[in-house]
């Protein structure tokens, strides 16, 4: 998926097939998140803001980090969700058959659960790069700073609904109660993300 035209992924998005979907899109969100902050960083690294250097060096290096991490999530999200489209595909006109087809589908569940879960995680590391940038970047390409934040947010609450979709079907009480907790943390990360919008449009020139 990382190697495709922009053309041919929404092409493939737009086609009449379980995957990519939604959650591919979550990660895609928190990689343009990502690339966003770290360009910010980039023009953020000269004389001028030579007191905040290593500061601006690390999240420059976090955010490159953070923007292959979500690539990879949006591959592993596209596979998960192929797996339990084959597992419902499974034969069940024999018992057996039936108790391997529900095994099965419990498994793709939680597997295409987790990766929209560990996106929430990656947009709120993507989300604190932003706020922790905005005071000391470069004013000329701030508003870029609120587009990561907007992106991140984009990228958690989709992600979030990638996440709840699957919790119907997973029956094991500890797997479901760490899944929802990790989309409870959704809510608090849209408020930061308006906190950072916000501080950007109010130091525009209208």
């Amino acid at each position: 998926m990382r190697t495709d035209t922009i053309e041919t992924f929404l092409e493939q998005l737009a086609a009449r097939v379980p995957a990519p979907g939604g959650g591919a899109t979550a990660a895609l969100h928190a990689a343009q998140a990502a690339a966003l902050v770290a360009m910010v960083a980039r023009y953020s690294d000269s004389a001028r803001y030579a007191d905040h250097a290593e500061e601006i060096a690390t999240i420059t290096s976090t955010a490159d980090r953070l923007r292959q991490n979500a690539l990879g999530l949006a591959e592993e999200d596209a596979a998960a969700f192929t797996a339990v489209t084959e597992a419902y595909r499974r034969p069940k006109g024999t018992p057996d058959e039936a108790t391997a087809r529900s095994e099965a589908i419990a498994t793709a569940l939680v597997a295409a659960a987790r990766v929209p879960a560990v996106v929430v995680a990656v947009a709120d590391q993507v989300l604190g790069l932003a706020e922790q940038l905005l005071p000391i970047g470069n004013r000329n390409v701030v508003s870029d700073v609120a587009a990561a934040a907007e992106a991140a947010r984009a990228a958690a609450t989709t992600a979030r609904v990638n996440v709840e979709v699957n919790l119907g079907g997973i029956k094991d009480p500890l797997t479901w109660g760490e899944l929802a907790a990790a989309v409870d943390t959704v809510d608090d990360l849209v408020l930061r993300a308006d906190k950072v919008t916000a501080a950007v449009r109010d130091g525009l020139v209208r």
